[in-house]
This record gives structure tokens, sequence and C-alpha cells, in this order.
């Protein structure tokens, strides 16, 4: 079997990504969207058009037989996936590219890399999927260091061990998700966890980034499913003890899920598993109201039901993405399960739904599963291929991205008319027209949602990463000023960096910092991100 190789620039590995047609179909549809005739575009960089510095450092000897600095190696662990990741691409600036990179495939790589790192003053950055929106993999680490080197962990891919019992498996941490799905369903067991990075992202990745999925209530995010977890750091190897809970002082795992690669390289986890389902529902609720939307979801929420998908689209997202008309907001609403039947969960979603004026086709409704038809499949469709479009928009100078969120239902609407503005406001004022907002929730919670922004607007070559930057300072401004959090599933990484020490508490970043010193004496690790920059 021939191994895919990640994309130099875009979504996914060569050969996948919009056929030429479907580019031409999302221009046009994007122009008509701006009332435009059509868009000056810039072609897309091939690896020939890159004149990529030299590399600082030489590999080691010691690291020889799993090291690089070809420049595709170089080039392809640069960057993540997020919008200003992609303008840089375009306008060929690879600056931070790693002298560096590493392919472990095994422990004794990992602390080999690590030993060598420490003595030669070396940023060590971890490199899992590759499809961080937040700048968590670049090599930006400022000027202290000698150079950098990625780390990357596919090689460590094997689900080495399945405890069908206590329905839990043992994976190495750079297995990604369509193996670990591969190798657990012949044993009729599924991890669950489904993040639109699904393709990419591997285990070590969500836990360090603490990775949301796609169901929405109840099992969530990766924490849910973590059952211990064992991570490499300069200092030596943590690793927790399995249990299913323990009340014993500060937790390990909770230490590793959400590091970010700042403070160690999670090798190995034990993993929560669940029966894989063979009942399903599924269906979309319209409601007049947005209000009245949100208050379904909400007492769906705190109705004990707990759907494996209650996503709320407002009209305009459902508009732009096939699920609706515009005149109407849209709740996807589905159950599922491997032990019973669902349709009494669905009835009596339903019923919360139509007691505040939701309407649905009752055919589509009682379908064994009506997740690919209609308004529910065109989301989900559109979910799937959302993160292709970028390689067409970026060519036309579309500044289209997102920002996510968590807040309580008693500041939910005042939250969501103040953000909506501000992050309009600044469109406007940073390219002279007026843009698009959304905003769909993508989780949700008995005690409050995660709503999901997204921002378009026509943009300028030249000027795009500028242009982006202000209104995601002005976004992300407004999001912690009326009490959110700077993000509920894509990370902190480096571009979230200002914002995450203003929401965490002064005194629990000094015991990060603590935490980093004693782990990380070097500071080595993933430099900027969680902690800040050591100036």
């Amino acid at each position: 079997m021939v191994a895919k190789r990640p994309k130099f620039c875009g979504w996914g590995y060569e050969g996948e990504g919009l056929t030429p047609d479907e580019h031409e179909m999302v221009l046009e549809r994007y122009a008509e969207r701006f009332g435009l005739e059509g868009f000056a575009r810039i072609p897309q960089p091939e690896l020939e058009d890159i004149d990529l510095h030299g590399a600082r450092l030489e590999v080691p000897a010691k690291l020889a037989d799993f090291c690089s600095s070809t420049d595709f190696d170089r080039l392809t662990h640069t960057y993540g996936k997020s919008f200003p990741d992609y303008v840089r691409i375009y306008n060929k600036d690879f600056t931070n590219a790693p002298d560096i990179v590493a392919y472990a495939k095994s422990e004794d790589h990992v602390e080999a890399v690590l030993d060598w790192a420490t003595g030669a003053n070396v940023a060590v950055i971890p490199f899992g999927g590759g499809s961080t929106v937040v700048g968590g993999i670049e090599p930006a680490v400022g000027g202290k260091f000698s150079g950098t080197l990625s780390l990357d962990l596919t090689g460590l891919d094997q689900i080495l061990e399945i405890d069908k019992t206590s329905r839990a498996a043992r994976m190495q941490g750079g297995i990604r998700c369509p193996d670990i799905e591969n190798g657990l369903r012949p044993h009729g067991l599924t991890m669950r966890h489904f993040p639109q990075s699904f393709d990419l992202a591997t285990l070590g990745g969500m836990i360090a980034t603490r990775s949301g999925g796609h169901f929405a209530t109840l099992y969530t995010h990766i924490d849910d499913f973590v059952e211990s977890t064992r991570m490499l750091t300069p200092a030596g190897a943590m690793e927790s003890r399995r249990l299913p809970g323990s009340g014993a002082g500060p937790s390990p795992d909770r230490m590793a899920i959400g590091s970010e690669g700042s403070l160690g390289i999670i090798t190995e986890a034990w993993m929560r598993l669940q029966d894989r389902p063979n009942q399903r529902r599924s269906t979309a609720i319209n409601f007049d109201s947005f209000e009245r939307a949100v208050e379904a979801v909400r007492q769906l929420t705190q109705s004990g039901l707990f759907p494996s998908n209650v996503r709320l689209l407002d009209r305009m997202e459902a508009l732009l993405n096939g699920a609706g008309d515009g005149s109407h907001d849209v709740v996807v609403l589905g159950f599922e399960s491997a032990d019973h039947a669902v349709d009494a969960w669905m009835e009596r979603g339903l019923a919360i739904c139509n007691e505040l004026g939701g309407s649905y086709d009752e055919a589509a409704s009682k379908a064994e599963d009506s997740n690919t038809s209609g308004a529910a499949g065109a989301w989900r469709a559109a979910f799937i291929k959302m993160p292709h479009f970028r390689d067409a928009l970026i060519s036309a100078a579309v500044i289209s991205d997102t920002f996510e969120t968590a807040i309580t239902w008693d500041k939910f609407h005042n939250f969501h008319e103040n953000v909506t503005a501000a992050a309009e406001q600044a469109i406007e004022e940073v390219t002279g027209r007026k843009g698009i907002v959304t905003c769909r929730f993508t989780h949700a919670y008995p005690d409050g949602a995660a709503p999901y922004f997204t921002f378009q607007a026509v943009g300028k070559h030249g000027a795009l990463a500028e242009q982006w930057l202000e209104i995601k300072k002005r976004a992300s401004d407004a999001v912690i000023d009326y009490g959110g959090t700077i993000t509920h599933h894509h990370a902190v990484g480096r571009d979230h960096m200002p914002w995450y020490e203003r929401q965490r508490p002064e005194v629990f970043g000094l015991a990060l910092q603590g935490a980093k010193d004693k782990l990380d004496p070097g500071g080595i690790l993933n430099p900027g991100v969680i902690v800040p920059l050591a100036q």
C-alpha cells in the first residue's frame, strides 16, 4: 500500500479536494452572495515556487535514521489549516519552517529527540494531524533557540490492546481517527469521537488539544473518553493508573489533556469505547423564531434525553449550507443507540420542539436514519466538504473563517447579539463593505451552549492577513468581554494566547509555568503555547 502524502497546500491528502467544476461553483456562489460579477484571483503556489531558507541545523547522527530536512518535509510541517496559515502559504512565506522533521516510530525515538534537543537548545514542536486552526504547530518560537524540530508522531499508529469487557483500548498517540475506527470495527466497538478533522486527526493531538467530537451532548470532548495517559517529558515519563474514576488529588490525566504539547508528548492512552450504534433517527425542525429555536435546544439538553445531535443553525447559516431557504432557523435533532430503539426518545424530542412552534416533516422523522437526506443531510454534506472550500476562497481574496465559544443559557442572547454586532462592525470597517456573520450550535449542555460563528467578507490580496487579524481580534475581545471562553474545542495555540491569558486566573498561569519549569526545564516543548513565550 502506498502511503498518502499530505497536501503541501490545502486540506487533506494529495489527490483529494474540490474538482475544477466545484472550485468554480464555490466562487460563483460567493460572488452572487456578495453581489459581485467575479473575483480577481491568484494561483495556488506549487512546491517549486517556494524559495525556502536553508536549515540552521544539521541532522545529528543519533537521530539520522528517522529525521529529514528535505524541502517537502519542512514545508508540510510549517503550518496548520487556519485562514492566516493559508494566506502565508499563498504568499510563499515560510519564514518559520522547521529546520528538521523527525518521524518518530517508537518511544525511544521520542526520548532521543527530547534528550538531544534539550542539550542543543532546539525547540520541539509536536505534530500529529497538522489540522490545527490556531497556530498550534507553527515553529514560531522567538530567537532564543538554536533551531526548531517538528516531531511527527504519526508513526506511533497502533492499537496495542483491547479490553472488550471494560470497553476500552490502549492506543498509541499518533494513530489517526480512521485507523482507530477501522481497528475497532471488527470488535463491534467505536470510540465515537468524530471531529471535523477526522481524516487527519491523531489520538494524541485530540487529547492534547481537548478535541470536541461531532456528537452534541453527553460525550462531547475527548476528556470524556480518556481512561489513562502516558506522556514523555524531558524530566521523565508520566503514566497514570488505568481506572474508571479516582478522587486521589489533582488528576495527572487532566494535566496532559489540553496541554497542547507544552508539557510533554502523549505517546499512549487507554480510551473508553462504545458499542457501535445500530439504531438511529435524525430529522430537522424548522422554527420561525431564533429565540424559540434556542429555547428548544435548552429544553432538550435539560430533558435527560441526551440526543446524539442537537445542532441549531440560524436561518442564514442554514441558507448558506443548503439546509434551508433563509426563512427559518433549523434544529437538527438525532438519536442513536446500540442497545434499544430510539423512537420514544425522538417522539419526546419532537414534542418539545412542537410545543415551541417547531415544524418538521413527519415522514422523514420516522425514517430509520434520515441523517443523509433533507435539511439534516444537506448540512452534514456541507459540514464534511467545508474544509476544502478554503482552497478556492483564498485564491479569490474571500475572508471566510470561524470562531467558537461557550456561554451559559442565562447570558446567551445578550452574548450572541453583542458578539455578532462586534464581528459585523469589524468586517465593515476593515473591508469597507458589509460581510456575513452566522451562528450555529456545535454542542449543547444543560447549563449552556457552544455557539460557533462563521464570518465571511470580501478582502484584498496583499492585505488579507492584516484584515483577518483585526476582525479576529475584535471578535475575540467581544467573546471575552461578554463572558464566553476564547475556545470551546479549537484549542489555544499561538493565535488564542492573548485571550487565554485574560480568561485564565493569573495564579493558575503561574502554576502552569511552574509545571512547565519542572517537566521541561529547557523550555523546548512547543514554546509560546499554553505558557507564554519566554522573553
